[in-house]
């Protein structure tokens, strides 16, 4: 599966767009990421933790995205976007949004 954030593929040609697909998941912290994140907090610094927890919902997110757009036949998603948004104090949201399409055979 092809994922591109532009409209197109380089060198191949969109034969028939399929419809917008997405995959989301939403994700809360747990309290040994939030212990670790507010001593590296005091000292500064990147905290792992939630950086990890982030790519990890990312991950997941597009392989929901590809899932739904294999099922609907397609070869690759273009224009794809992430979108992040808080659901309350200690869940936020992952959502990733494209259009799935078919591509002509070389």
């Amino acid at each position: 599966m092809i994922i591109s954030t532009t409209n197109e593929i380089p060198g191949r040609e969109i034969k028939e767009v399929l419809g917008v697909v997405e995959g989301n998941t939403i994700r809360a912290r747990n309290l040994g990421r939030d212990i670790l994140a507010f001593f590296k907090g005091l000292i500064g610094g990147e905290i792992e933790e939630y950086t990890k927890l982030l790519a990890e919902s990312r991950e997941q997110a597009l392989d929901r995205m590809k899932a739904m757009a294999k099922e609907l036949g397609g070869d690759a998603i273009v224009g794809v976007r992430f979108s992040t948004s808080y659901i309350m104090a200690n869940a936020a949201e992952i959502l990733v949004y494209g259009t799935a399409v078919k591509l002509k055979n070389k």
